[in-house]
């Protein structure tokens, strides 16, 4: 039997450094839990439907021998979820020893190497780097001599979703790269900073660094190496400053309003954008997730109504750790209580227009959106599944009203620029198919020898209608969190990236880790989330009632439960576990052009740096898991993004190593000793110029 790939041991500590979490997300996971509602968890449905329930025990999405379209009932409701089966013959199934297509090369070992390590027989080049130029005007880079309108005009920092998008008959060697610009590591970005009197222009450099960014990428035509295109008439960039538009049914709402917006329609600036998705109609979207550390004095508001909603969105205490709101008010919640209800949104960006507003869609709710992926039904409706980044907190789904209308003419266009505009808004509630004593919290299997059972989707709005009672329709969306937690929503351990797979429509749930789960007042263990003190997270499957994601009703299984292979509460499919890579705090996931599903970490607990896994999910391979590349010291995997010859991810926050700083950096990636660390996208292709993995 072959040796599990190695784990290693990691003098820095493992996981994510204090300087991560204090500027990506405000120390989220040092404070107390937002979520302090008392409605059910899973634990307690389980505990009291399982009698009722026990003849389905086994019929739920989990043995080798179910079919597709076998249904299976949802206790009590009288609907029916299609059970997902362990295999089928849509995947790219690999013959016997060889992985499956699109997963065939050589894994990359666990490693603590300050450099992006990839494959054998691969190469990789840098696309574009934090402070490269890519609007007309804008200068080169220089650490010594930055600006806040220099900024404007260059990529901005931490990279984080990507996208690439055609430009269409006579240009197939561009493409269109549209970037998220998550938040700003200010210590490492300017010499001599001071956390605790930044400077205006400081400040005003970091609003510059934020936001989204687009710019034209070249395709070498021998390779997948991709070169930015500097200044091209496409290329933009949106920031903290930016005009932004609210729609959708909360828009012009009281709870929008502020002195410099009484209309509750126009917001300057995006915050803290993650994860994101990719329409069928050719725009980006793009999850608002941390916007709260950026706004102070959330503690001194004490109106009972206003400082609940307030702490379940986690804005409290005094000053912000950046001090923006020394420099604009609007960041003082004291003096513009209704701005932070302005930001955790997700944004829709028409990337083909540099000249478009780009639309807050109030229909999809607010909370902390890590990503928006859509997929359509058979009429053509979009539905955009959506996770809640935080502990306890929710996964979501949005079913728009209206049709995607075909074809690129401009009536076509502006009807799908509405489309997120209306619709129903849904919260999951997920039952176990286990009796309740048998998920003890370490991971042991329950005898039926699966995490799986069934789920709802609880309607809570549509359009100027609430479903939750004592909540207006605006409050359900401006305080989804509070609203969902109101009809008893299933606490899950941080969902992140929610990605349906283009080729079967099952849903892929990345729940990071949870480490506050059965600790003393928290919930514990549950089927889907079934450890406590989880550090390593898992990926959740989900397939929709008779493959409608529209429905009402599902079924789900735990695809992935991640940590170290000799674990035995770690779990691939069903997958030999001496022939996987070890794995640890799934962030954001995408499919490749095979159906295989490819896993971003963030935070890995195991010793080795972040880095991008290939995972089968189907075929006699399914649940084999390999790595295909690491990330330098200190940064995180992002936005991947697998293309025929290409793969690109976004290295982010390279170097964020506590105690390191401009003047002590922790790496030197990507430029080398004696430069400024960068954030920067990077592309990986095969030398030999075939398609990747294959």
């Amino acid at each position: 039997m072959r040796k599990l790939l190695p784990l290693i041991g990691n003098p820095h500590g493992g996981g994510r450094s204090a300087l991560t979490c204090r500027y990506r997300c405000g120390d989220a996971c040092f404070h107390e839990v937002p979520n302090t509602s008392d409605n059910e968890y899973a634990g307690d449905i389980i505990a009291r439907s399982w009698s009722r329930r026990s003849m389905l025990r086994s019929a739920a999405v989990v043995t080798v021998a179910t079919a597709a379209g076998t249904a299976v009932a949802v206790g009590g409701s009288g609907t029916q979820a299609t059970a997902a089966p362990a295999a089928d013959a849509q995947g790219a199934a690999g013959g016997a020893g060889q992985a499956a297509r699109g997963l065939r090369f050589t894994s990359v070992a666990p490693n603590t190497a300050d450099q992006v390590t990839i494959p054998e027989g691969y190469a990789q080049n840098v696309v574009i780097k934090w402070g490269d130029p890519i609007i007309k005007g804008a200068p080169g880079f220089n650490a010594d001599k930055q600006t806040a309108a220099a900024q404007a005009g260059q990529f901005g920092y931490n990279n984080d979703f990507l996208s690439l998008l055609p430009l269409g008959s006579g240009y197939e060697r561009q493409q269109l790269l549209v970037a998220n610009h998550e938040y700003t590591d200010e210590v490492l970005m300017f010499k001599g900073y001071d956390p605790a009197n930044p400077t205006k222009e400081q400040v005003e450099i970091a609003w510059a660094a934020h936001g989204l960014s687009v710019v034209v990428v070249q395709e070498d035509h021998r390779s997948g190496k991709l070169t930015a295109v500097n200044r091209h008439q496409l290329n933009r960039r949106l920031h903290t400053t930016s005009e932004f538009r609210m729609t959708g049914p909360a828009a012009g709402g009281a709870l929008l309003k502020t002195s410099a917006d009484p209309t509750g329609t126009k917001v300057l600036g995006t915050l803290n954008n993650c994860a994101g998705g990719t329409t069928p109609w050719g725009t980006t979207l793009h999850g608002e997730e941390n916007f709260n550390q950026y706004f102070a004095n959330g503690g001194s508001v004490t109106e009972p109504v206003q400082a609940a909603r307030l702490k379940r969105y986690g804005i409290t205490g005094a000053a912000s750790e950046r001090k923006w709101e020394r420099f604009d008010k609007r960041f003082d919640v004291a003096q513009e209580p209704n701005e932070p209800n302005r930001f955790g949104w997700v944004v829709e960006l028409d990337p083909y227009d540099p000249n478009s507003v780009p639309r807050k869609r109030t229909a999809l709710g607010r909370f902390k959106h890590e990503a928006a992926q859509p997929r359509l039904t058979e009429d053509g409706r979009p539905v955009v599944y959506m996770g809640d980044d935080e502990r306890f907190d929710y996964f979501y789904k949005f079913v728009s009203s209206k049709r995607m209308m075909k074809g690129d003419s401009r009536a076509a266009k502006e009807h799908n620029l509405t489309l997120l505009d209306e619709g129903t808004l849904y919260v999951a509630k997920l039952t176990g198919d286990s009796p309740a004593d048998q998920i003890d919290g370490t991971g042991k299997y329950p005898s039926d020898g699966q995490f799986d059972g069934t789920g709802v989707w609880i309607p809570l709005a549509t359009g100027s209608v609430s479903h939750v009672e004592g909540f207006t329709a605006e409050e359900v969306y401006v305080f989804t969190r509070q609203a969902a937690d109101k009809v008893g929503a299933t606490k899950m351990d941080r969902p992140e990236d929610v990605e349906p797979s283009p080729r079967t429509g099952r849903v892929y749930v990345a729940l990071t880790n949870n480490t506050n789960r059965g600790k003393a007042g928290q919930p514990g263990a549950d089927e889907a989330n079934p450890r406590n003190a989880n550090k390593h997270g898992q990926i959740l499957e989900l397939a929709e009632s008779f493959d409608d994601p529209a429905g009402d009703a599902f079924a789900w299984r735990l695809f992935l439960v991640a940590g170290d292979p000799n674990d035995p509460a770690t779990y691939f499919a069903g997958f030999p576990k001496d022939k996987v890579s070890p794995i640890s705090c799934p962030d954001n996931v995408a499919f490749d052009p095979h159906g295989n599903l490819w896993i971003s970490t963030d935070g890995n607990q195991l010793g080795s740096h972040d880095g991008l896994f290939g995972v089968a999910t189907a075929g006699e391979r399914r649940g084999e898991l390999k790595q295909f590349l690491t990330v330098p010291r200190g940064a995180e995997t992002c936005g991947p993004l697998i293309q025929d010859k290409r793969v690109l991810v976004a290295v982010q926050h390279p170097g964020e190593i506590d105690g390191a700083s401009v003047e002590k950096p922790a790496s030197v990636w990507p430029d080398g000793p004696g430069k400024i660390v960068r954030p920067a996208v990077v592309s990986v292709w095969r030398k030999d110029g075939k398609n990747i993995g294959v």
